[in-house]
């Protein structure tokens, strides 16, 4: 059998299986574009993330938006809930106060998971059909209020030292209209496009999960997204989220595909399990709800024909 936990001291998603091969900023494409335009996949090539708009439809995004409300015990109009503490502390220290949701499975989590849109902006990346989605959480980032704090981070969720690099992709669906000072998603693009020059010159003992912003020469950007913009980025991009001072709230969900590897029995028994028992992913930086609310308040997500076979419920 497979750990419970692979991964568990380190960044990442093991929802799905690593990747090798070409490195998909040197990919070139095969398959006609779904959703991306010729200008899109050029820019996701060479900085590392692309903006897909209105990924998903707003009906759907107000679905999720009203039960990360819900499962987080806080009132949209009621400033005084935001500072509620977080319910579990995280070993990934960064992400404390950063207002990880551990929800995982509910069925408008799923509905977004499943629009053939989504689902099609991942086989432009990829430039293949037969793909799982990422069993993965969402973010209710409060403003820096009372008690709370939150400073931002910069990392990698791959591990840059590694030789050849990873190949993954991740993303984030905005959940709201977002500004400079919401606490939003943040990269740093210019660093990508120079990745392997700075790789060369990067001093031997760095920590292959965080750069040193202070001591290099390119600036993490901020990203404006609308509510229902998907975006996708490359694990090689440096991001992370910005502290919120603003007196809204930022609200995400995380959503990203990978290849299907059907042969992992192992994988394709935990990835089904978790969908059916509401289960957290697996690593350290994941470390549930300890209600078991989506056990216990929520039914099973239904899935389409296109979320079976992204699941790996059902074979593509």
């Amino acid at each position: 059998m497979a750990p419970t936990n692979p991964n568990a001291n380190r960044p990442g998603n093991a929802s799905v299986k690593e990747v090798t091969g070409t490195q998909l900023r040197d990919h070139e494409k095969s398959l006609p574009l779904r959703v991306l335009s010729e200008a899109d996949f050029k820019h996701w090539q060479t900085y590392g993330y692309v903006v897909v708009k209105n990924a998903v439809p707003r009906k759907q995004v107000k679905a999720t938006v009203d039960f990360l409300w819900e499962f987080e015990e806080k009132d949209p109009t009621d400033p005084q809930s935001w500072s509620r503490p977080q319910m579990r502390d995280h070993a990934m220290t960064e992400l404390n106060n950063s207002g990880m949701v551990e929800a995982y499975h509910h069925q408008s989590m799923w509905d977004n998971r499943q629009t053939p849109r989504v689902y099609d902006a991942f086989v432009d990346i990829w430039d293949r059909t037969d793909l799982w989605v990422s069993i993965d959480r969402a973010n209710l980032n409060t403003p820096n209020v009372g008690a709370r704090s939150f400073d931002g981070f910069i990392h990698w969720d791959a591990d840059t030292s590694q030789t050849p690099l990873p190949i993954n992709v991740q993303g984030v669906l905005s959940l709201v209209d977002t500004n400079d000072n919401m606490g939003g998603f943040q990269c740093v693009p210019d660093l990508f496009a120079d990745f392997a020059t700075w790789l060369a010159t990067a001093p031997k003992d760095r920590d292959p999960f965080r750069p040193d912003i202070d001591n290099m020469p390119f600036e993490p950007k901020r990203i404006p997204m609308q509510a229902g913009d998907l975006l996708i980025f490359n694990s090689l991009l440096a991001h992370g989220i910005r502290a919120n001072r603003s007196d809204q709230t930022r609200i995400a969900q995380y959503i990203s595909m990978a290849p299907a590897t059907p042969d992992e029995d192992d994988l394709v028994n935990w990835r089904v399990k978790s969908w059916s028992e509401r289960l957290p992913a697996r690593g350290h930086a994941f470390p549930g709800d300890p209600r078991d609310w989506e056990k216990t308040r929520y039914e099973r997500a239904k899935l389409t024909p296109l979320g079976e076979k992204l699941l790996g419920k059902t074979a593509w």
